[in-house]
């Protein structure tokens, strides 16, 4: 137990995200209706849910289909003003089938399109942090590894 005031401890957002590949060199990105750039599926932690299972709700609120969610390849402290401090995971969502293609439905209040980006091209689709987490991810999917990020960026 500490005597510090509880305005001192950290008070993160967290968020869960999933990347869905459709070779070794290209990941899913979605465009929100409600951004100028490109995301990965996936949103905020409700509260009493797991990262996991926050990642699959998104997945399926998002893109209508409900794929298995693999393991974790980042988790990534991201400070950022004004929002606050987040936490962020990053799911494996693997390679989608044909018939799971096939089957998705955007979200027409969230979403307007969805394409498979190659990975050197991820820098001028979305914002630089997020960017930096896709490549981790994708490292950490070519590699079997995870990778803990510091505002995106890997530490020692």
């Amino acid at each position: 137990m500490t005597d510090e005031p509880a305005e001192s401890f950290a008070l993160a957002r967290a968020a869960a995200g999933v990347l869905f590949f459709s070779d070794r060199d290209r990941v899913m990105l979605v465009e929100p209706s409600y951004r100028d750039y490109r995301e990965i599926p996936g949103g905020i932690i409700e509260r009493g849910e797991t990262p996991r299972e926050a990642a699959a709700r998104e997945v399926q609120e998002e893109l209508g289909i409900s794929p298995a969610i693999g393991r974790l390849l980042v988790a990534d402290w991201a400070p950022e003003q004004p929002e606050g401090d987040k936490v962020l995971f990053v799911f494996d969502g693997g390679t989608l089938t044909g018939d799971q293609l096939a089957a998705i439905e955007l979200d027409p209040g969230e979403l307007v399109g969805y394409a498979f980006h190659d990975i050197g091209r991820v820098h001028e689709l979305t914002i630089d942090r997020l960017a930096r987490r896709i490549v981790h991810g994708h490292a950490a999917w070519l590699d079997g590894g995870t990778r803990y990020l510091e505002h995106g960026e890997r530490t020692p």
